[in-house]
């Protein structure tokens, strides 16, 4: 904009300078490698969303096919909980050792495997050994969306790209109960199985799509693999500066010496994460200790609210409200799908805008 010449302000007699009005700094334009990065981590999630989803329905099918009781099938429903825990605490584990990207494939891999042996189980007992290979698989795909993702992402998206995951986890729930409505007017015997072994598709789709992520960069790192480590924060960062910024971060938590700038030779690491869970939950700082009791009190309240239980028990939720069809009772599960997907939409394009805490 070109300056103003000096005008007559009218009460002073003298003149007044007019200063240029400045553009408004634009907004940075989001990071489209590092958005294709988690969205592609964060569609593991889907494995975890479409098991609850499709057993809600299924189990009315698999109740009146295989004779079941109301405590067999609220195990074979709620035991999934239990066998994700493992799948979690097994996959910490192996993304350290294997790497993120490789534990995204194993993750895959496992539920392609228990999603077959659901779909071609003959009796209870098969049924359930499904459900628990299934059940490490979501446990696998639970942990390491959401790690992933917050590993890759630019501080200016971060909140936005790490509530993919949850996206994600809701699609899935709504192609559960999508899967359950299209299955139920086949035979008694074919569909429950065909929910159920369908919950293989998406595995294969998801692995193959991990072959073009790169690996996380705080795993590089960990490896000694600073030159790879840069070259994939230079593709998912705002700026170069940022990129420096986020690589001597992970290189102080690393123990890694600043000085070490190697872009060719894999440099040893000078930390094995030792003392960590001591300083974390024996001896924590009060701010560190504010975060623990924070972080565990938000996501156990959230299970201990019984949202799960919703979801799993929609359609018989439905029924004592008077639905009788099962028809019905099916497809009024997918408008609760469908409404839990629009919200979690809602609440994933304001969290960077609002912030974290008036949202929850």
């Amino acid at each position: 904009m070109a300056d103003r010449k000096p005008q007559d302000n009218g009460f002073s007699g003298k003149t007044q300078t007019h200063i240029p009005a400045l553009d408004p700094p634009q907004k940075p334009k989001r990071n489209k490698y590092a958005f294709a990065c988690a969205i592609l981590a964060s569609m593991t999630s889907i494995l975890l969303g479409y098991d609850f989803g499709v057993m809600s329905g299924a189990g009315l099918f698999i109740k009146d096919d295989l004779k079941i009781s109301d405590v067999q099938l609220e195990v074979l429903m709620g035991i999934i909980n239990l066998y994700s825990l493992l799948g979690s605490a097994a996959a910490g584990r192996t993304s350290d050792w294997v790497g993120r990207r490789y534990t995204i494939v194993i993750a895959a891999a496992i539920f392609f495997a228990g999603a077959i042996l659901m779909g071609f189980a003959t009796n209870y007992a098969f049924l359930m050994v499904g459900r628990f290979v299934a059940g490490i698989g979501v446990g696998y795909a639970l942990l390491i969306a959401p790690v992933y993702t917050a590993e890759v992402s630019p501080a200016a998206s971060r909140g936005f790209l790490t509530s993919f995951p949850e996206v994600f986890i809701n699609a899935g729930g709504l192609l559960g109960y999508v899967s359950n409505y299209a299955f139920s007017k086949l035979p008694l015997h074919l569909g429950w199985r065909f929910m159920l072994g369908v919950g293989a598709i998406p595995s294969v789709f998801l692995a193959l799509g991990v072959l073009a992520m790169p690996e996380s960069p705080r795993w590089l790192v960990l490896q000694g693999r600073l030159g790879d480590a840069k070259r994939v924060l230079d593709k998912t960062s705002d700026s170069k500066e940022e990129a420096q910024l986020r690589l001597a971060d992970i290189k102080e938590a690393a123990g890694i010496p600043e000085e070490c700038n190697d872009d060719v030779v894999p440099v040893p690491k000078c930390s094995h994460g030792e003392g960590v869970w001591k300083e974390l939950v024996l001896h924590p700082t009060p701010t560190v200790l504010h975060i623990l009791i924070a972080g565990v009190g938000i996501h156990f309240f959230q299970q201990a609210s019984g949202i799960d239980a919703v979801v799993l028990y929609s359609p018989k939720i439905f029924e004592k409200a008077g639905i009788t069809s099962k028809s019905d009772k099916l497809l009024a599960t997918v408008a609760v799908g469908f409404t839990k997907t629009i919200f979690i939409l809602v609440a994933t394009f304001l969290l960077d805008r609002v912030g974290r805490r008036p949202l929850l």
